[in-house]
């Protein structure tokens, strides 16, 4: 395998590392974001529920950051050990 084909591979690893965790980061934003207009919305809808709702959004959101980081640290992973 010539040296060029090697620097190719490794750019593309590289490549590909980057938009994964960058993918990663955008599904993570648009995930909380989803979460926290669809609890203000119920909020609205039954104030009195504000408690509970509020709790199961904090908890949803930490499960997508803990999936997000997960995804982060993988494509990390992969970009300093290729």
């Amino acid at each position: 395998m010539s040296t060029m084909m090697v620097i190719l591979e490794v750019a593309l690893g590289n490549l590909g590392a980057a938009l994964g965790a960058g993918i990663a980061v955008l599904g993570a934003g648009l995930g909380i974001g989803n979460i926290g207009v669809a609890a203000m919305e119920a909020i609205a809808r039954q104030p009195e529920a504000a408690g509970d709702i509020r709790s199961n959004m904090i908890v949803a959101a930490a499960l997508i950051e803990g999936a997000a980081f997960f995804a982060i640290v993988v494509c990390l992973l992969i970009l300093f050990m290729a």
